[in-house]
């Protein structure tokens, strides 16, 4: 079964992050530019201190009326971040995003931010075990 860590391995460790100071309009940007969802917030001695989403940006920025320019990240960003290992299991990161309602997991290895998956990374990984197994049962019934 595919693991967290597997995920990161196929899709790279890449994380791209922001800064807490940056107004929302760069963090838009980035997000634009990277063709992403989400960024992770980190301070400036690189611990993990949030998370930005388009969702965020949508409800806490869009619909009170305020300007992406004077916005900063810190102000609308998820201080609260749920984050998994790379040892759990993608079953096991698709429970955690699915009951907390969230796209973007990041993985934290010996308290350092290491990746992040999305639920698009999870359910193709879910998928593909899945048919692997399938696959195997056929085998198995078919050669019996």
């Amino acid at each position: 079964m595919t693991t967290v860590g597997d995920l990161l391995k196929q899709k790279g460790g890449d994380v791209i992050a922001v800064r807490p100071d940056d107004t929302v309009y760069t963090v838009l940007k980035v997000m634009a530019e990277r063709n992403v969802g989400a960024v992770m917030v980190m301070d400036g001695e690189g611990r993990l201190v949030g998370v930005l989403s388009e969702r965020d940006y949508a409800r806490k920025v869009v619909l009170h009326g305020h300007s992406s320019k004077d916005t900063l990240a810190a102000d609308i960003m998820t201080e609260r971040v749920l984050c998994i290992s790379p040892d759990k299991r993608a079953e096991e990161a698709m429970a955690m995003m699915t009951v907390n309602r969230i796209r973007h997991l990041p993985v934290i290895n010996e308290g350092r931010l290491v990746g992040v998956v999305s639920i698009g990374d999870v359910g193709r990984a879910i998928i593909s075990d899945q048919g692997f197994v399938i696959e195997q049962l056929e085998r198995y019934i078919c050669a019996g």
